[in-house]
């Protein structure tokens, strides 16, 4: 109960400080344009150690831009160039998809996903009420910053509106670091582990189980204020991947840096047209429906 009562303090702080409840339910819609910075490593097998992969970009990096459009958290969509290679991802409040230049549409299983990564510091309603039934798990200094700690396990029935035919999501938890000094998100913590569902293989034998884990750690910075809402303009994500089972472990990390240039709220014009998911996605759903 107390553990319960500490997050919705929290919280309240939370969104005090972004500019409080009358200036954020004022917003009905957002877009922003910003720059990216990305690095990856190749998948390595073995020991912990990780090598980079050779990249056009200067010192190591692909350099891309993205743009957001945003109605409320099950609304939006993205759109993300990096080096001439495009990835989109959207979500019209009942399906949540993403494509990409070298793949086709892929729809999400389950309920619409909230924007997470590098978006966290731009709808600060959308992280509270992510944060809503989590509980305060402590306090931690994150650079110099005392932070209380809120966690947040994914329920069982999600995960397994989310697992599909082949896969099974396990486990997925959440951590928000808020400062205790200005009441700010300034770091975002991601963990997901996905179990591959044996497969049978030749004699009829069924293959070891494979899991796939990925931990991202972001930092929220540079917040400033735009129309009376305390926006986060850049910050930095470091994803790790591991795969691991049938006798082989892998891991890759990818790192990436943004930057918001540009920002706006209550956009003329916008409507859910703007978030409707490619046609072939439409066409199974309509079939899957039905």
């Amino acid at each position: 109960m107390q553990e319960t009562s500490s997050a919705k303090y929290i919280l309240q702080q939370y969104l005090a400080a972004t500019g409080g409840l009358g200036a954020l339910n004022s917003i009905n819609s957002m877009y922003a344009v910003g720059q990216v910075k990305m690095r990856g490593s190749e998948m390595k097998e073995g020991d912990d150690s990780v090598v980079s992969v050779k990249t056009k970009g200067k010192q190591g990096h692909e350099v891309g831009g993205f743009v957001l459009w945003q109605m409320n958290p099950d609304l939006w969509y993205l759109e993300l160039v990096v080096s001439g290679f495009k990835v989109s991802a959207g979500s019209d409040g009942k399906l949540a998809w993403n494509q990409s230049s070298s793949q086709p549409s892929h729809a999400n299983k389950g309920p619409p996903r909230p924007l997470r990564r590098f978006f966290q510091g731009l709808d600060p309603r959308c992280i509270a009420n992510l944060f809503l039934e989590g509980v305060c798990v402590g306090e931690k200094t994150i650079k110099n910053d005392d932070c209380f700690v809120l966690r947040l396990e994914t329920a069982p029935n999600i995960l397994k509106a989310q697992s599909t035919a082949q896969t099974e999501i396990s486990r997925h938890t959440m951590w928000g670091y808020f400062s205790q000094r200005t009441g700010l998100l300034i770091q975002f913590e991601d963990t997901k582990l996905v179990r591959m569902k044996p497969m049978k293989g030749k004699n009829n034998k069924e293959s070891s189980s494979v899991f796939w884990e990925t931990t991202m750690i972001s930092s929220i910075e540079d917040y400033r204020y735009e129309d009376g809402i305390n926006i986060a303009h850049s910050g930095n994500t470091s994803a790790m991947l591991y795969r691991y089972g049938e006798a082989h472990n892998h891991k890759r990390r990818i790192e990436e840096t943004w930057k918001i240039e540009e920002i706006g709220f209550n956009i003329s014009g916008l409507s859910m047209d703007c978030f409707l998911p490619p046609s072939e996605l439409k066409r199974d759903n309509n079939v899957a429906d039905t």
